[in-house]
């Protein structure tokens, strides 16, 4: 149900038949279906039952988790109580929340306060579970004040751990966000490139087409600090240029205060490796895919031979995401297989090497579970991963490729196309097959 105050309850059916398209005109997705939220609400529950028995109070201010469980995004907090239903507190938009979300208890409210009251006082816990990686401290000093607690503990895991096996509905989503993504970076991306175009042209160019085509204009990521127009883009060597970022490619950006969409300077030249690692999202959820071209001519023999290498890696990885497997054997014995010459400049470039082959992903790109060690819980089917073996070339650029794939029985099913690259780009526009 949802109050239009603390203490009177409005007729939610009401509310959504004759709100949604005057408040928002009429580009709404549907809905997250109740079931699906409450399969959600029902998984977490159990999870912390399991790990966590002595749980009291779970509180959620991260979006995007409120998302997940609510099916909106606001400003507000999710409140789960282990022994009663939880309640969606929205700061605002209160009538937007009701508008789109499926939830059956949403409230309003002004302040901690609001909901402190509603609680009858929120009488002192021993322990109060919040997302300890993205909640600010002086958030979590002015909750405690009005839900008073002996500790704070985190439930950064367990919602890993809930979001990472998604359920039919999710996958719907993400397979047409895969098709989505494969027709952009396969088919329509290399005709943008044209020579003397720049890296920040090309990123804004490729940001309008991805739009176009459907995505919704942000990727979302849960690494603390971490800024992202389109992706990780560059013309030759700058796609091996050092960034902050923990992946394997460059990006010289557009200077030390914005080392992010490309640079103004590097202007696009025959014979350029061009290097495109690009998330694209739909109804909340992503995909992510790296694309390598070829602009007026191949690439030297050396790069193509360490990219067909790096494919090769990719496909043996997919055929290893099976349930049970547990990420950290698949990585390490992937890892092994691999010669000290190969791995020079493996997944990075000289010393800047990311340590995983790849990563969950979902509502955010860096979920659980990862392909690295120190995960070793075993993949379950529905989990979604993306496999990025990647290699510097010196001189040339990142060389590579990345698709994202859904665990199966039968090993890793793609969902963002198998082209292996690197597709060539002709001066005049035309593509030629790629290798």
């Amino acid at each position: 149900m949802c109050a239009a105050d603390p203490g009177l309850l409005c007729d939610v059916a009401l509310l959504r038949g004759c709100t949604p398209n005057r408040i928002m005109g009429n580009n709404m997705t549907a809905p997250v279906p109740r079931e699906e939220l409450d399969d959600r609400m029902q998984r977490f529950r159990a999870l912390m039952d399991s790990e966590m028995p002595d749980w009291e109070l779970a509180a959620f201010f991260g979006r995007v988790n409120q998302f997940y469980f609510t099916g909106t995004m606001q400003d507000g907090m999710l409140l789960v109580p282990r022994d009663s239903d939880p309640v969606f507190w929205v700061r605002r938009s209160f009538e937007r929340a009701c508008a789109e979300s499926l939830f059956p208890d949403i409230r309003p409210m002004r302040s901690f306060r609001d909901a402190s009251q509603a609680a009858q006082g929120a009488s002192a816990r021993q322990t109060i579970h919040l997302e300890s990686n993205i909640v600010p401290f002086g958030l979590v000093d002015r909750f405690r004040v009005y839900f008073p607690c002996d500790k704070v503990v985190s439930l950064d895991a367990q919602i890993a751990k809930t979001r990472a096996v998604k359920s039919p509905y999710e996958l719907a989503i993400m397979e047409r966000v895969g098709a989505v993504h494969r027709r952009v970076l396969e088919e329509l991306a290399p005709g943008l490139l044209r020579e003397g175009i720049s890296e920040a042209e090309f990123a804004c160019d490729l940001f309008a087409l991805l739009v176009r085509e459907g995505h919704q204009g942000t990727v979302r990521f849960n690494m603390f600090n971490v800024e992202i127009v389109v992706g990780q883009l560059g013309f030759g060597e700058n796609s091996l240029y050092p960034t902050s970022f923990d992946g394997p490619g460059g990006c010289r950006g557009m200077g030390a205060a914005a080392p992010i969409l490309g640079s103004r300077d590097r202007k696009l030249r025959k014979g350029d490796l061009v290097f495109a690692d690009v998330g694209c999202s739909m109804e909340g959820y992503t995909t992510d895919k790296t694309m390598i071209y070829a602009y007026g001519e191949s690439l030297p023999d050396e790069a193509i031979a360490l990219h067909q290498r790096c494919v090769e890696i990719q496909s043996r990885l997919a055929t290893m995401l099976k349930p049970g497997a547990i990420p950290s054997q698949i990585y390490g014995e992937v890892m092994e297989g691999l010669d000290s010459e190969f791995l020079t400049h493996f997944m990075g470039f000289e010393n800047r090497r990311a340590r995983f082959l790849g990563h969950g992903v979902g509502l955010q790109v860096d979920e659980a579970p990862v392909v690295a060690e120190g995960f070793d819980e075993p993949l379950a089917e529905g989990m979604v991963l993306a496999l990025e073996p990647k290699r510097g070339v010196p001189r040339v650029g990142m060389v590579g490729t990345e698709n994202t794939y859904v665990v199966t029985p039968s090993g890793g099913r793609s969902l963002t196309g198998t082209c292996p690259g690197p597709i060539i780009v002709s001066g005049s526009g035309f593509l030629r097959p790629w290798n």
